[in-house]
């Protein structure tokens, strides 16, 4: 009698934990496809990281460039007197 109690118990808990679960599995595919997306985004950001870096080694280059320029060009108008 009480193996038939504790098997009793023991499928229904089971059953239990089989409700439980289901949910879960049934968005596991949603879940995944999320998860390659936010992969795909983080790339895509490293990316536009890397970009952005690039771009601005390449402004700072410049500033020294225009800096550089100026300088020429006032010491040009000097020795114009002007």
């Amino acid at each position: 009698m009480v193996k038939w109690i504790v098997l009793a118990v023991v499928l229904f808990a089971l059953v239990v934990l089989g409700l439980a679960v289901r949910p879960v599995l049934g968005r596991l595919p949603r879940l995944r496809r999320a998860a390659v997306a936010l992969q795909r985004r983080a790339t895509e950001a490293e990316a536009l990281r890397e970009s952005a870096e690039a771009l601005q080694t390449r402004a700072e280059a410049l500033q020294e460039q225009l800096d550089t320029t100026q300088r020429r060009l006032a010491v040009i108008r000097a020795r114009r007197g002007g």
